[in-house]
């Protein structure tokens, strides 16, 4: 329906006749301009909306006051394609040169000045310099010149027609006041850049020191997101071509480049090609979308320069990722995946700001004033996602620390089980041969020497009365020898690797030992012994240690009584051997004597504290530490 009642109203607007030279009314006195004059009730504007005609053809009757026309602010996307003409007169009444720039308001794609002669005919001007948004404009000392200046739209719906002259000298001044209202809006979204320049150094470090693709695509993304707040609040309220292709076009193409490599950057974070199938086709079909249109309005926009068409391309591009990022967000949320929650809550926040700042610009809110401007809520949006792309960063991080750590520790632990493993084989081993060995030292060796000792007591018993000395050392000997390979056979066998066997071994051999001694041997024994592991090494030298001891009862102390006590103690477990004997000399013992060196020795070698001294007798103390 717009279109329809459109036209009629432009051509009402358009109906007024005026004359092929301005009327005295509308003429502009330049002694009368002190730094800056606004002429917009001065300016006529003409609009062909329907013919294309150069500027040379324009009819004279087209042309309406400037004031009157009701689009000066926002120009309607019918208009955005048509030519439209200013038309104002500077009358310079001094005897010298007077010079001027003119300001036509903003963003224009190009601007071209011409001069109206008496005639009525049009004549361009060389170096009007329309590429800065200004129009340099000379008038001669003592004439009137009447101007038309062709303006070409930008491609956007945000063009604004004013009518202002300046002089050369306060040019600078002008740009400073005509930016200075949006300076509170500049300065946040060059405090925006700054930390969005922090995260792309961050991310770029990122990629080079562990050579992550998701920091690049991030990289990139940021990068975009940069270039799009940072011209967007330098080139706010800068006249020039620039603002005028960048607000048209560059502006959306760095806002879906950005959201493609934003959407690679998710599908690499989350890996959602393996965690979440789904989400990576829908993200991949949106990417191939977004690159798709993007390649149509490129094409609508500098091919056909239908304004129409590439808006609603350019709300298509942003519908869908409206959609995909609304999908994203509730999967993302409904997720147990935290990683993917900082992400959807990042994504939420992202097209929460975006759409209040949406509002903002279709409502025209006054973009000076940092929280009624557009751009300053969708620079947050931008700021909201890299905000909670470092919580997921750094849970991720954290996530992975201790996915490593538990790698590392599973590892080695995985080491150390291999080694206990082959400690054990190895240990294994060496029982199975200890038990070969015992076994065949009993079978072979034992019947052996059995037979030597036999053999020799049935050579005694031949010979009755005869005596003969060598046949007694080899009964001895081999009843000695016997009795060493017992004990050897009985330390060899892993079967008798505890504490009990060994304290039954050692209170066995020495009632036996001293029986027929005239030494009366008691043995003190707890009733419920700790069931310990006793290895053979330590069994073979504690017995060996405590034959030594018992040997020497029998030599040298002249006792009649051992008290052989096993008890526990803190920290450990106890054996004393006391004997009532005259006790041991520690201070004359023989230099060269080595048994109680050995007895020491043999102690240290197993972990076992020895200790030897007089109380009543010889007593003869080993003590070991029990760890509980």
């Amino acid at each position: 329906m717009k279109r329809f009642f459109f036209v009629p109203l432009i051509s009402f607007l358009f109906t007024g006749a005026f004359a092929q030279i301005l009327p005295d009314s509308l003429v502009v006195r330049t002694d009368s301009v002190n730094n800056v004059s606004v002429i917009e009730k001065s300016t006529l504007i003409y609009v062909d909306s329907i013919t294309h005609v150069i500027a040379g053809n324009i009819p004279f009757s087209k042309f309406v006051p400037l004031l009157s026309f009701g689009y000066r602010t926002k120009i309607p996307r019918q208009l955005i394609n048509k030519p439209a003409f200013l038309e104002f007169a500077l009358q310079n009444k001094s005897g010298i040169t007077d010079n001027f720039y003119f300001y036509p308001g903003m963003p224009y794609n190009d601007l071209l000045l011409y001069e109206k002669d008496t005639e009525g005919r049009l004549w361009k001007v060389k170096n009007a310099k329309g590429a800065s948004g200004f129009v340099y404009l000379t008038i001669p000392p003592y004439h009137t010149v009447t101007y038309v200046l062709q303006l070409e739209f930008s491609k956007t719906e945000f063009n604004k027609i004013n009518a202002v002259i300046i002089r050369p000298g306060y040019l600078e001044n002008f740009k400073f006041e005509l930016g200075n209202t949006f300076r509170d809006s500049r300065i946040a979204s060059y405090i925006l850049c700054g930390v969005l320049l922090m995260m792309i150094l961050f991310t770029l470090v990122n990629y080079f020191l562990n050579n992550k693709v998701e920091f690049l695509y991030f990289f990139l993304f940021s990068t975009c997101m940069f270039f799009l707040i940072f011209f967007s609040a330098y080139l706010s309220r800068r006249p020039g071509m620039f603002t005028a292709y960048f607000r048209s076009y560059f502006d959306l193409a760095l806002l879906i480049i950005g959201t493609i490599f934003y959407l690679f950057f998710i599908q690499k974070f989350l890996d959602t090609k393996n965690k979440h199938p789904i989400l990576d086709k829908l993200f991949k079909l949106e990417s191939r979308l977004l690159v798709l249109l993007m390649i149509v309005f490129t094409y609508v926009h500098f091919a056909l320069g239908d304004i129409l068409i590439g808006g609603i391309i350019e709300n298509m591009m942003k519908i869908l990722a409206m959609a995909i990022g609304t999908v994203f967000i509730v999967l993302g949320l409904r997720d147990k995946d935290k990683l993917m929650q900082f992400l959807a809550i990042g994504s939420a926040a992202q097209i929460f700001f975006s759409i209040v700042s949406l509002v903002l610009i279709f409502l025209h809110s006054d973009g000076s004033v940092i929280l009624k401007s557009a751009l300053f809520y969708f620079e947050i949006s931008i700021i909201m996602a890299v905000f909670f792309f470092l919580l997921g960063l750094t849970y991720k991080n954290r996530r992975e620390l201790v996915e490593k750590t538990m790698e590392r520790e599973t590892m080695k632990l995985e080491v150390e089980k291999k080694g206990f493993e082959t400690q054990l084989a190895v240990i294994k081993a060496q029982q199975e041969e200890r038990n070969r060995i015992s076994a065949d030292m009993h079978d072979d060796l034992g019947a052996g020497m059995t037979s030597i000792r036999l053999f020799s007591e049935l050579a005694k018993t031949k010979m009755g009365n005869m005596i003969i000395p060598e046949i007694e050392k080899i009964s001895a000997s081999a009843d000695e020898l016997l009795n060493k390979m017992n004990a050897i056979i009985w330390s060899m066998s892993s079967s008798n690797d505890t504490l009990g066997n060994m304290v039954a071994y050692i209170r066995s051999y020495a009632l036996e030992y001293f029986d027929n001694t005239g030494i009366t041997c008691k043995i003190f024994i707890p009733e419920h012994l700790p069931e310990l592991e006793v290895s053979g090494e330590i069994r073979r030298n504690v017995f060996l240690v405590v034959k030594e001891t018992l040997n020497n009862i029998v030599k040298h102390s002249g006792a009649s009584e051992v008290n052989i006590i096993l008890q526990e103690e803190p920290g450990g477990l106890s054996l004393l051997i006391h004997d009532n004997g005259h006790g041991i000399d520690l201070e004359n013992i023989r230099p060269f004597g080595n048994g109680l060196k050995n007895m020491k020795k043999r102690m240290e070698d197993v972990g076992i504290e020895f200790s030897i001294g007089n109380n009543d007798g010889t007593v003869v103390r080993l003590y070991r530490k029990i760890n509980n």
